[in-house]
């Protein structure tokens, strides 16, 4: 579970090292200055939709490390080199996942998506652009859980 008081500390950090105030750090996440007050003080929790636009507008923030105080601030940049020809095929993505925090029945998954496929060995490596790379997958279920990808 998410500590409120820690999540708003780690938060006034991102707006420290950007030299934002609440007011400009609601602007360039898109929402309202309200939700960034209410959020500070503790009074409110954020919202998945603020924590993904948080990591969208500043890309040196870990999700990981937003929410559960997990990893580094800023994160650290692991230059990422394109698979060439030669190499043996990527193993298989590390996956994770939450289980919904209600007593629900939990829906059966989908078939893995990232498991190898003849589709997927046809795809041409030109697609890979420098800067470019995907970092993580976000799966959210309407049940409330969510699985993330790490390929």
């Amino acid at each position: 579970m998410m500590n409120s008081a820690d999540f708003s500390k780690r938060m006034q950090k991102i707006m420290d090292r950007n030299d934002l105030n609440a007011s400009s750090f609601a602007e360039r996440i898109n929402v309202g200055r309200s939700s960034i007050s209410h959020i500070l003080s503790g009074r409110n929790k954020p919202s998945l939709d603020f924590v993904i636009h948080t990591v969208k507008e500043f890309p040196e923030v870990d999700f990981d490390w937003l929410l559960n105080g997990k990893g580094t601030y800023p994160k650290s940049e692991v230059p990422l080199t394109p698979p060439t020809q030669h190499s043996p095929p990527a193993a298989a993505p590390e996956k994770k996942t939450m289980e919904p925090s209600r007593n629900e029945p939990v829906q059966k998954a989908s078939p893995d998506l990232f498991s190898t496929s003849e589709h997927q060995q046809n795809i041409p490596t030109t697609q890979i652009k420098k800067g470019k790379n995907i970092q993580k997958v976000i799966l959210l279920y309407d049940d409330g859980s969510f699985e993330y990808f790490i390929p």
